[in-house]
């Protein structure tokens, strides 16, 4: 039996964690992949069950990006064809960055070209002290098109200027620096690194939280204006006046866990 390219596992903490599982591939993402991110993130992002989405590679690497072979045939597609694949590569990773949940990239090991944009779509990053990263499509003739959007988001502009016409490999410590990753672990101990980041998400009201990443999607960029400033009085008056807003006040002023934490 074949194993599934994509393997999903929700514990009793409502952690799901989508694990990419093409390890002799270095876990490049094929047409079938990318189908089964995007079922993936609309079930769980619907699953109220669900708190916390983590992505993760099987083996040694967490993504090499696009799979070349299936580079190869889509070199062979007519304009729309290809227009059409491209838009289903964008779409995977808007599935990621667009989810209610709070989602981790667990970075165990390299990640090229395409395996930035994923970590990029997700809120948190967290990877291991011996993994490397690059984009590298420059060296094929390519850009980092489909991406760029997430990617320049996490870095910023003038570092994607440097690494996007390189293509140069840099190091862990490196992507922490740039903004790409937010915090590093040795390998021996990725997962205790991510248990206690999911502690602290799992502290916060859920609805607070999808409404957090909804804000931070719509002032983002955006300059101080009467308008900014009516929307965001707007948003914290609805949070207010919300069962979960008024949980949240009342359970601290009673010293008490609010409904959402379990014992």
């Amino acid at each position: 039996m074949t194993e599934p390219i994509l393997i999903t596992t929700i514990d009793d903490r409502g952690v799901a964690r989508l694990t990419l599982n093409r390890p002799d591939v270095r876990n490049a993402f094929n047409e079938q992949m990318i189908n089964d991110i995007c079922d993936a993130m609309g079930k769980l992002s619907a699953d109220p069950y669900v708190r916390i989405i983590v992505l993760t590679g099987a083996g040694k690497a967490f993504s090499a990006g696009a799979d070349l072979n299936m580079m190869k045939r889509v070199a062979e597609y007519s304009a729309t064809e290809n227009k059409d694949d491209a838009r289903r590569l964008a779409h995977m990773l808007q599935s990621i960055y667009q989810s209610p949940k709070p989602t981790i990239a667990l970075v165990n090991g390299p990640a090229m070209g395409g395996g930035l944009g994923l970590i990029a779509a997700c809120d948190i990053a967290i990877a291991s002290e011996d993994a490397f990263f690059a984009l590298t499509e420059v060296y094929v003739g390519l850009i980092p098109a489909v991406i760029s959007p997430f990617v320049v988001q996490a870095i910023g502009v003038r570092q994607a200027r440097r690494y996007f016409l390189t293509g140069e490999r840099f190091d862990a410590a490196t992507a922490e620096d740039l903004g790409l990753i937010h915090e590093l672990s040795p390998a021996a101990g990725i997962n205790d690194a991510l248990d206690a980041m999911v502690d602290k998400l799992l502290r916060a009201a859920p609805g607070a939280q999808t409404e957090a990443k909804e804000l931070i999607r719509s002032i983002k960029f955006k300059a101080v204006s009467e308008t900014v400033l009516r929307d965001t009085a707007e948003r914290i008056a609805k949070r207010r006046a919300s069962a979960e807003g008024k949980e949240g006040i009342t359970a601290f002023l009673e010293k008490r866990k609010p409904s959402w934490l379990k014992d």
